[in-house]
Formats: C-alpha cells, sequence, structure tokens
C-alpha cells in the first residue's frame, strides 16, 4: 500500500480551494459562512456542493462541514466512490482532527470528553448532552497553545454526531470564540467567525486503496 502526502499547490479553480482531485474524489477547502448542501429557501441555495458541480456536475456529497466550519471536505465524483466513501466514515475508517480557538485555559493538556447528544428540539438545530437519552459521543482534545484566556487546542472526534465539537466544548467550560449559535455574546464578540476548522484527514482511498493524508491549516 502506498502512501501519498498531498500537499501542493493545485491548478487555479474559480472560488475552489482545492486540495486534492482525481477521477474519484474532490476534497476541497470550505470556507468558514458557507453550507456544504442546499439548505431550505432561496436564500440557501448557495453551497459548497452547488458551487462545485458549476465546474464538475457529476460531484456528488459525501459528508458535511457545518455552515461556520472551515476546512476538509470530501466530494465524490461519481456514486461508486461515494457509496464507498460512506462506508469509509460508517465504519470510522478515517482519521479527522480539527483546530479551534477556545475560551479560557484548560486544566488538563490532554483529555477525553465522553458525552452522549441529542437533538434539543424545542431549541433546532441546537443539539445537547442528554445523559439517558442521547447518543454515544466521544472527543479528543489536546491543547497545543494558551494564553492568559484563550486555548489552542486540536480536536479529534471519535463519533461523528452533529455540533459534537461545539457542544463538547461547551459543556466542559470552553466554548468555542466565535460560535453564534451556543456561546454567550461576550464569546462570540471576541471573533468575527466561529474558529473551528478542519485541517486533516487520513483515509484509504476508497478504489485505489493507496493512504490519502490532507494537511489544511487553519486560517486564524
Amino acid at each position: 500500500m502506498s502512501h501519498t502526502n498531498y500537499q501542493y499547490n493545485p491548478p487555479p479553480h474559480t472560488g475552489l480551494d482545492i486540495l486534492y482531485i482525481d477521477s474519484d474524489l474532490i476534497i476541497i477547502n470550505k470556507p468558514s459562512g458557507l453550507l456544504s448542501v442546499p439548505g431550505r429557501g432561496e436564500d440557501k441555495k448557495d453551497c459548497m456542493i452547488s458551487r462545485i458541480t458549476q465546474e464538475y456536475p457529476e460531484a456528488l456529497t459525501v459528508h458535511r462541514l457545518d455552515m461556520e466550519t472551515s476546512g476538509i471536505l470530501i466530494i465524490a465524483r461519481n456514486e461508486k466512490s461515494q457509496s464507498a466513501m460512506g462506508k469509509i466514515f460508517q465504519s470510522r475508517n478515517i482519521k479527522k482532527q480539527y483546530i479551534a480557538l477556545v475560551d479560557g485555559i484548560l486544566k488538563e493538556n490532554n483529555g477525553v470528553i465522553d458525552l452522549p447528544l441529542i437533538a434539543d428540539w424545542p431549541n433546532r438545530p441546537k443539539q445537547k448532552v442528554d445523559l439517558i437519552n442521547g447518543k454515544p459521543s466521544t472527543t479528543h482534545y489536546e491543547v497545543i497553545q494558551s494564553t492568559e484566556s484563550e486555548s489552542r487546542i486540536k480536536l479529534t472526534p471519535i463519533t461523528g454526531r452533529s455540533h459534537q465539537l461545539r457542544v463538547h466544548m461547551l459543556a466542559i467550560g470552553h466554548p468555542i470564540l466565535g460560535d453564534r449559535l451556543y456561546a454567550s455574546q461576550h464569546i462570540i464578540d471576541k471573533a468575527d467567525r466561529l474558529l473551528l476548522h478542519a485541517n486533516f484527514i487520513s483515509f484509504n482511498h476508497p478504489l485505489t486503496h493507496d493512504e490519502i493524508t490532507i494537511n489544511c491549516p487553519e486560517p486564524y
């Protein structure tokens, strides 16, 4: 099995920051503030997949990032690779990593957050911790650097629940800066966007089985 670390400057694309492309996959750097797929209403039609299909009409969704989250997003170019990538995600045979700036100084430099999550239906799209009815949700964290009032941390989700990283960090008292859905106004005002970025992903190509490793540094 070969190993390929794709860190190169691809050809320019109109409005697209493509990190890797072959006949089966497109891996792209999604900007913060853009939906991964269309939402309800005319004002939510613009999204990452609609922009990609303007240049690559065959593009198919594999997974999503929150609108406010930036970083690595995988797109399939045919149904076979879409199905195979779906199985890779379901079996968790993929390594994902995020970088976040959070409020406060964590007591431990690394640890595990194991708190079950469930949809907060009266306040949707919010999610919440529910120790009785929630689905198992696990996040590893590691502090990279701390200042007097903030910490830069590496987050590795073991499960892939909606808003998992945002709710887990809130639950342990360290909300992500700029989180307009979960944080207090004071924390929101510390950044002009949600400071959460998908910076790393590694998996075996669904068809060639080569190992693909993508790095995409956070823009903050």
